[in-house]
């Protein structure tokens, strides 16, 4: 059949690339962003009891309601911020469909969409597949900061989206609340619609404070939070977010949305909703996560790695540029096989393969597995 791609340059992610590498060799998976230990045995049960009472056809489209006025009761818990909960919150199948959802609602061909590299690969499939331009400003090792210059000049009348990502995957940096006084400055009087991936929201260390859009008034505005229940939860394979956003713009995205999926596993909300009534559920995954980076750290301290701590995430980059010269792709597949050890590369979350000879480890592992992971990072 002849047909014309409408990805033709996209490939297999290198998350399945280094995972199914790990599982050929037989290593230390540290590359796929998910936990090899247990979600709450207390959320199981919740899940388990709302399928046994009854919850189990459709959910409303926008989520079950119950799971909504948990979400927005949160908002106000930590961030003295109001969503709707009927009208301003969807329940999506998780983060990665409520993004490509908001940019399928709004971006048309030829408008700009910029976005901070390295950045998330799902982000510019879904705006290319839109017909969209990705307007790309790349960021560097190892502070990954941003020059708030060059984005007001990358800025035109043809931008039509900023998506921005804070605490901030792969690199494990954060936006100050200077930053975001920036972007609000900046998109201020426009048109333009933020889209901010906030999925690790509640893992930021060394008692620093997550800055989300809706701590700002005028972002709020213009601004979707995108958010996930697996990274909170532990259970990236549910495949449960959410998604918050002023009325007027969560009115569009839903249009969308109702065709998209319509509705996601309704007692696995049902269940997360009455998880969510005892708030330390969330609250305590800044520390728990801490101990975790913390612990891994301090057991590859001896290494030829070099690091600047985590400040959110539960991701490590590690810089090797005192190992081996080898580019990033190169050496994180040699690990694989000759190590056992599995990481991510990170050039190919960046513009033009830009190699800054670091790799991303995730620390969502149980303390067995980071110890072994240490041992053989410090044999290298």
């Amino acid at each position: 059949m002849n047909f014309t791609s409408k990805l033709p340059s996209t490939g297999t992610t290198i998350f399945t690339v280094m995972s199914a590498l790990a599982k050929e060799h037989n290593a230390i998976n540290l590359s796929q962003g998910f936990p090899n230990y247990s979600s709450s045995q207390k959320l199981n049960d919740l899940v388990t009891k709302a399928m046994n009472t009854g919850y189990n056809q459709y959910a409303p489209m926008a989520g079950n309601l119950d799971l909504r006025m948990a979400i927005a009761h949160k908002y106000e818990l930590l961030y003295k911020s109001t969503y709707h909960p009927e009208k301003e919150i969807t329940v999506t199948a998780g983060a990665t469909q409520a993004i490509y959802t908001i940019i399928s609602t709004f971006v048309r061909p030829n408008d700009e969409v910029i976005m901070f590299k390295p950045a998330y690969d799902c982000y510019e499939p879904a705006v290319e597949i839109n017909g969209g331009v990705t307007i790309p400003i790349q960021l560097s090792a190892p502070n990954y900061k941003v020059n708030w210059e060059e984005v007001a000049s990358k800025i035109s009348s043809k931008t039509k989206m900023i998506i921005i990502n804070s605490p901030h995957n792969p690199s494990g940096t954060i936006w100050s609340k200077d930053d975001m006084l920036q972007l609000q400055k900046l998109t201020k009087n426009t048109n333009i619609i933020v889209l901010s991936d906030e999925v690790y929201e509640h893992i930021v260390f060394d008692d620093a404070q997550h800055q989300s859009v809706c701590l700002f008034k005028d972002l709020k505005q213009r601004s979707f939070i995108t958010a996930s229940f697996g990274k909170t939860f532990h259970n990236t394979g549910w495949k449960i977010g959410y998604c918050c956003a002023p009325e007027v713009l969560m009115s569009e995205f839903r249009k969308v949305h109702q065709f998209n999926v319509f509705s996601v596993h309704h007692p696995s909300q049902k269940g997360i909703a009455d998880y969510m009534q005892d708030a330390e559920t969330y609250l305590s995954l800044n520390t728990f996560f801490q101990q975790k980076r913390d612990l891994f750290l301090n057991l590859i301290s001896g290494s030829r790695f070099k690091f600047q701590p985590s400040k959110g995430t539960y991701f490590q980059v590690l810089d090797y540029s005192e190992i081996t010269d080898e580019f990033d792709v190169d050496f994180a597949k040699r690990l694989t096989k000759e190590f056992k050890i599995a990481a991510i590369p990170l050039s190919v979350f960046n513009e033009n393969d830009k190699d800054d000879k670091v790799l991303r480890f995730c620390f969502a592992k149980t303390d067995e597995t980071l110890k072994k992971a240490a041992n053989v990072l410090k044999r290298i």
